[in-house]
């Protein structure tokens, strides 16, 4: 099953289900109004909207329309909880982000003039149900419920004074590291198929620049810890409430974030893609300008 948020003037969206070739869509507001309100109760609603998908999917759906990425904002426009792996750890250690201005897959990246160095980090991240806590990893996975494509936008310090010139991805959140961006498309992990197991997707990550790729991954390999180890790592000492997302923090830069790397600039364009071996794309791109704060 795939789902997406329709940008209705509201803080939350419209929920949507959408096509499995991503073409078109069909609005919720029978079963559901919000992603969330699925979430909370999932074993009840994610059936009602299996059904609709497989109706949607058969073109038997009476009111479908034209589904346009272009309209969405993330899947969960805000969250309780955003929390993505360190770079570089050998272990599952978690960054805990701001999760209460999500930014959807076109909406600009905005950065004050005197930013500083600029970075995407290209990832994957899940959704989660209910996790007790101190689930195992096994039944930490259980809990996942839905799969999409991430952008960690980063900044950096920059200047004379700054040491070292691009701060490591692990500073803190709150002094640089912007709102995160999300693929259009929530897609269920049955929807992979054989490209979901061991708790790691598998499938490689495309970032481009201006139209070219200038960074790939292979995600199950550039993954230390699988979804369920970084959700268990999470619900070491508490409990992980639904609508929770955990990402796998950049697997992928955009921009690079070493010393001396000259990051991205305002009117940069960035894309971010997964794609199936159908070759049709999983989550639905990212597609990103890095603009001027607004005003």
């Amino acid at each position: 099953m795939k789902l997406a948020t329709l940008k209705d003037g509201s803080r939350d969206g419209q929920l949507v289900v959408v096509s499995r070739d991503g073409t078109s869509a069909h609005f919720a507001s029978a079963i559901a109004g919000r992603l969330q309100q699925v979430l909370d109760d999932w074993n009840f609603l994610s059936p009602q909207l299996e059904d609709l998908y497989q109706t949607l999917n058969q073109g038997k759906a009476r009111h479908a329309f034209a589904f346009d990425a272009r309209a969405c904002m993330a899947p969960l426009p805000r969250v309780f909880q955003w929390a993505e792996a360190m770079p570089g750890d050998p272990v599952p250690h978690l960054r805990q982000g701001a999760g209460d201005d999500l930014l959807g897959p076109c909406d600009d990246a905005r950065f004050p003039a005197a930013a500083g160095l600029i970075a995407c980090g290209a990832g994957v991240a899940v959704v989660t149900g209910d996790v007790p806590m101190g689930a195992t990893a096994e039944a930490a996975l259980d809990g996942v419920r839905l799969l999409v494509l991430a952008a960690s936008w980063r900044q950096g310090a920059a200047g004379p004074d700054s040491e070292p010139p691009f701060a490591p991805w692990s500073a803190p959140w709150s002094a640089s590291w912007p709102a995160a961006a999300f693929g259009p498309l929530a897609v269920t992990p049955d929807e992979l198929g054989d490209a979901w197991r061991g708790g790691r997707v598998h499938g490689r990550l495309d970032g481009r620049l201006n139209g070219v790729v200038v960074a790939q991954a292979d995600l199950a390999a550039a993954m230390p810890a699988h979804f369920g180890q970084l959700v268990a790592g999470l619900a070491r000492t508490r409990r992980v409430r639904a609508g929770s997302v955990v990402g796998s923090g950049p697997l992928a830069t955009i921009g690079d974030a070493e010393p001396g790397a000259p990051g991205l600039r305002h009117g940069d364009h960035v894309g971010i893609d997964l794609t199936g071996r159908d070759g049709q794309s999983v989550f639905g791109a990212i597609a990103q300008v890095v603009a001027p704060a607004a005003d």
